[in-house]
Order: structure tokens, then C-alpha cells, then sequence
């Protein structure tokens, strides 16, 4: 009866009712000890909705595997808003510095299809863009043109 549950949970919120609880119910699993397993393991996505994939064995034994959040939840964290822009050229819901597009991108980076930091921020931008953030003041667009063109090149320079 070995299994796998895949599910999003409020990083460091989790508690043992749904979405795990009723599917980790029926199994060997000591349910408790999983939520605070994944609890402790996302605690630093505090509040944001993260995937987690909780694999089980017969015996009870558990591997938990925590994602990272999407990328709209984090820019909604780093920018600190609810929601985005219903108009997002036209109306902006807030402003980010460059350090905050950097500290999203090294968080995402494994998740994304860059090859490099650079472009991984050029990724971010781009969701900046569907959600009516503006960069240093300045529309994302004009913003990950000046990326193109090489003026944040120290900026996002590999760690």
C-alpha cells in the first residue's frame, strides 16, 4: 500500500486536518509527526502556499520532498500585498528594488528553466509584469530591457 500524496499547504501552517490528514488517515503514517516534519520544513514560507509531496512506505517510514512556493507568491510576499493588479499595465499594487527581484530569484532559481541568475530575475519580471508590479519605480518591461542591455550585470552576478 506504499503511496505518494501530492499537496499545497500554507508553509509552516499545517495542521492534521485537509488536505493531509484524511489522506494520511488510512496509512501506517504517523500523521502528526508528518505535519510537523513539513511545518518545520517550511517554515520559512510562512503563510505562502507550498507543494510538498509526502511519500509513504508500508512500514510507516515517510520522505517528505518541499517545493517552492510559486512565483506570484513569493514577489506578494518580498512586495508585501495581497493581491495583484486587475489592470496591470495600467494600475500598480506595489514597487520592488532590484536586492528584492534578486532575493526572489536565487529562491526560485532551481525551479526555473534559467541557466543563470540573470535570467532567472528576467523571469521574475515577468510575473511582476502580470501582477501590476513596478520595479525601482519603473515598468517592469522598461525594466527587463535595461536587464538586456546590461546595466544590472554586477547585480546579478552568481553567489
Amino acid at each position: 500500500m506504499a503511496g505518494s500524496i501530492e499537496v499545497l499547504v500554507p508553509g509552516g501552517q499545517v495542521n492534521p486536518g485537509p488536505p493531509l490528514g484524511p489522506e494520511l488517515g488510512p496509512t501506517p503514517v504517523d500523521v502528526q509527526a508528518v505535519v510537523q516534519d513539513i511545518n518545520d520544513e517550511t517554515a520559512a514560507f510562512d503563510g505562502m502556499e507550498v507543494p510538498v509531496t509526502v511519500e509513504y512506505e508500508d512500514n510507516g517510514a515517510v520522505d517528505i520532498e518541499v517545493g517552492v512556493p510559486p512565483t506570484a507568491e513569493l514577489v506578494k510576499d518580498e512586495a508585501g500585498f495581497d493581491t495583484g493588479s486587475g489592470e496591470p499595465q495600467e494600475e500598480f499594487v506595489a514597487d520592488m528594488t532590484v536586492d528584492q527581484i534578486k532575493t526572489v530569484a536565487e529562491q526560485k532559481q532551481s525551479d526555473l528553466l534559467s541557466y543563470d541568475l540573470k535570467n532567472a530575475a528576467k523571469e521574475i519580471v515577468g510575473t511582476c509584469t502580470s501582477l501590476g508590479v513596478t520595479i525601482e519605480g519603473n515598468n517592469p518591461r522598461e525594466f527587463k530591457d535595461r536587464i538586456d542591455e546590461g546595466e544590472y550585470d554586477d547585480e546579478f552576478v552568481e553567489a
